[in-house]
């Protein structure tokens, strides 16, 4: 079996194309990868403001590019580490099923239930307008909720298990928001890399 599978879910939905790979790494090479990141990554814990206050986010993160551009988002401005041989492979794999070339890759390790990412869109000015979103799961399998800005009876949820790659396409960004909502269930860490474009302001 390859170990990059090709079998996806297609999900109709309005002003959005989302595809599911739920296996897109055999279990035992995205375990292999899961422990290589916990490890070797330089995880950093930023601080966001919420309504005036200053709470430390809930959640680890860190950033690779193939270029010094900074990301921000959130009131946080992120530097960029030099994309590793192993962040290199996964992002020529992603781009050759994705059809889209990538830049950058933001990790977030979730610790455990109560790190979380609130309701957002991936929409900062340097992804440009509509940008392909590619969000690779290791680890514990976490709620992806999303839901349509005006259409209120349009709200979903998927489970992000472990080796699964999730791409967020068209006018998705625009739309619709998402979230990983915290949980009360005793949840281990998951580590999610999400593929992105940054584009010349």
């Amino acid at each position: 079996m390859s170990l990059f599978a090709k079998a996806q879910e297609v999900f109709e939905l309005p002003n959005a194309d989302l595809i599911y790979r739920p296996k897109f790494i055999e279990e035992s090479e995205a375990s292999d990868l899961f422990n290589h990141l916990i490890n070797t990554t330089p995880w950093q814990q930023d601080d966001i403001n919420i309504f005036g206050k200053t709470y430390a986010q809930p959640r680890l993160t860190a950033l690779y590019g193939v270029e010094d551009k900074p990301y921000s988002y959130s009131g946080i401005t992120m530097h960029p580490h030099r994309f590793t041989k192993v962040l290199l492979a996964l992002k020529h794999n992603i781009e050759e099923i994705s059809s889209q070339p990538f830049t950058s890759v933001l990790l977030n390790l979730y610790r455990d239930g109560n790190d979380s990412n609130g309701w957002h869109a991936d929409n900062e000015k340097e992804l440009g307008k509509h940008p392909v979103i590619a969000s690779l799961s290791l680890g514990e399998s976490r709620w992806f909720h999303f839901k349509h800005r005006t259409l209120k009876q349009e709200r979903h949820k998927l489970l992000l298990e472990h080796g699964s790659l999730l791409i967020m396409k068209g006018e998705m960004q625009e739309h619709w928001l998402h979230q990983i909502a915290k949980t009360k269930r005793k949840v281990k860490p998951r580590v999610n890399l999400t593929f992105r474009k940054l584009i010349n302001l």
